[in-house]
């Protein structure tokens, strides 16, 4: 790419103010130009030498110049990088991060920033050399997009919200872990899809507090937006409640543990979103309400089943959430709803009749238990109405035909089409919805790798995954791209003790870091599998 007139005046600038030779910081870690720029360079000082041994009462005057840059490496990709002649930026001892007028709210993005670098953070201040500006700056972009330039010997990073600017201060961080230098020219960048993230089984399995948060700083470094809690399940109830403390495992996090993942959260620009699952996969909180579990016509319990018959079940599970709405304080809420046992026999209207008999009385003659079903999760919507949130379930929670048909806002997290009665995606995208890819072929990291699940490296993400393979290996036509709103890489507990929480980080790690690059940028990797992975290890380590 050929450099911009302000590009090229600014290399002329610095060859005819250079005094003396300087070290390039530019482009050395990054790869310094095609051979031709070499070439020329070479060339360029060879005729200078004959010039003056042919006129040895001419002064030289000493010149430096630059090579082309090429882009900062960080994961993920940037997706626009406009190449320039000059150093790049390096931190020194007279570096700071600074703050421009009218941007003070990035005040948290700069304090961080300079911690990292091991820079000063001087605030509110004009920038002088060898500084990083952070500037919020309106324009068109998305909330996520921000520009970075490197000019001058320094940097400024600029976008229309706090998130962007943040994003940016990862780009810089990321190049310097992995070249020690942000190279020359202008960086502009922004995501292609608006949710990614990790979701995590937290009842299966307890994690630290400390260890949530670790993750949550590695995400932010990968510019991932959200961090799924899969809080309840047959194995856990697994944070405080004040309403129903005796549903409540052993391990547990507290709410005031919660509180410090939030505001991380608010720091780290990661949208927290818990799930309570109903009405399956309730275990823990029958075991203290053992009435309401659900029971088919021979008597016996169903696994993890609620009676949905029962007005007390819908009175508990909507106290819980509830309580649960007002410690989580972001825009979405995961109503679950898949894996309900009571649609996974042959026949649910001859094993429960109960329910059968109820879904008749209230929705018609033609109504079956997943009309009664399909009405409990509307329900539980409509019970958190006033806490304004957007809603999602799983994929299975929604079932075809029927007289009760599903909230058209409720968002499909897809993740599989391996359960009885699975649809194919596009008959929800047909249906208008927003979907999540969540793709067990490729995003699922199952401990114990139970029902032919094998852990992710992180390989097949990277080199056959995209957001449009939502089932199995095949993607769903491009016209559908708009409604796909991302994707989540999720660990799920299925046998808890199979790995430590050390292990899980060690094995998400490269899983997590394909799954980034591929929801940022939407282009063919440049790097290899090898490469990509030898990148990983410089920019996600810990610090």
């Amino acid at each position: 790419m050929s450099p911009s007139k302000g590009a090229r005046a600014a290399g002329a600038a610095v060859a005819l103010a250079a005094a003396v030779s300087v070290s390039a910081c530019g482009s050395s870690g990054m790869g310094s130009g095609s051979p031709g720029d070499a070439r020329s360079q070479d060339a360029s000082t060879s005729g200078q030498a004959d010039r003056s041994a042919a006129s040895p009462t001419t002064s030289p005057s000493p010149t430096r110049s630059y090579p082309l840059s090429t882009a900062p490496r960080g994961i993920p990709s940037v997706r626009k990088h406009e190449a320039a002649r000059g150093p790049g930026w390096r931190p020194a001892s007279n570096s700071g991060v600074v703050i421009a007028k009218g941007s003070e709210g990035l005040a948290d993005e700069g304090k961080l920033l300079a911690k990292e670098l091991k820079i000063g953070y001087r605030g509110a201040v004009a920038a002088g050399p060898g500084d990083v500006e952070l500037a919020l700056k309106s324009g068109s972009g998305s909330a996520e997009s921000y520009t970075l330039t490197t000019s001058g010997g320094r940097v400024r990073i600029t976008g229309p919200d706090q998130a962007g600017v943040f994003y940016g201060t990862r780009t810089l961080k990321q190049s310097i872990r992995a070249d020690g230098v942000m190279p020359e020219g202008v960086v502009q960048d922004s995501p292609a899809r608006p949710q990614r993230g990790l979701n995590l089984d937290i009842a299966r399995k307890y994690y630290s507090p400390g260890w949530i948060e670790a993750r949550m700083r590695e995400m932010a470094d990968l510019k991932l937006n959200m961090l799924g809690l899969h809080f309840s399940d047959d194995q856990g109830f697994r944070i405080e409640s004040t309403t129903h403390p005796e549903i409540v495992s052993a391990q547990h996090l507290s709410k005031a543990d919660v509180k410090k993942i939030l505001e991380l959260g608010d720091q780290l620009h990661i949208t927290v979103v818990p799930e309570i699952d109903s009405p399956g996969h309730l275990g823990a909180v029958l075991r203290a309400h053992p009435s309401l579990q659900l029971r088919n016509v021979n008597g016996v319990a169903t696994k993890g089943a609620i009676d949905i018959s029962q007005p007390a079940a819908a009175k508990l599970v909507d106290e819980l959430d509830r309580e649960f709405a007002q410690l989580f304080h972001g825009p979405y809420w995961n109503l679950g709803a898949d894996e309900y046992q009571a649609l996974v026999v042959a026949n649910p209207e001859a094993s429960f009749p109960k329910l059968a008999k109820l879904a008749v009385q209230k929705y018609g003659p033609n109504a079956k238990v997943q009309d009664l079903t399909t009405a409990w999760t509307n329900d539980r919507a409509a019970a958190l109405a006033p806490y304004k949130k957007k809603f999602k379930v799983w994929n299975d929670g929604l079932f075809r035909g029927g007289v009760v048909k599903a909230d058209p806002a409720l968002e499909v997290q897809y993740w599989t089409g391996r359960e009885i009665g699975a649809r194919p995606p596009v008959e929800y995208l047909n249906e208008g919805r927003k979907v999540v890819n969540f793709n067990d072929e490729y995003l699922y990291y199952v401990l114990g790798q139970p029902n032919n699940f094998i852990y992710p490296t992180g390989k097949r993400i990277y080199e056959e995954w995209t957001p449009l393979v939502l089932r199995g290996t095949t993607p769903v036509p491009e016209r559908y791209s708009k409604q796909i709103q991302g994707g989540l890489f999720a660990v799920w507990g299925d046998f808890p003790n199979a790995q430590t929480q050390d292990q899980v980080a060690n094995g998400i790690r490269l899983p997590l870091a394909a799954t980034a690059q591929k929801l940022w940028n939407p282009a063919k990797p440049t790097l290899s599998w090898s490469e990509f992975q030898s990148l990983a290890v410089k920019v996600t380590s810990a610090g």
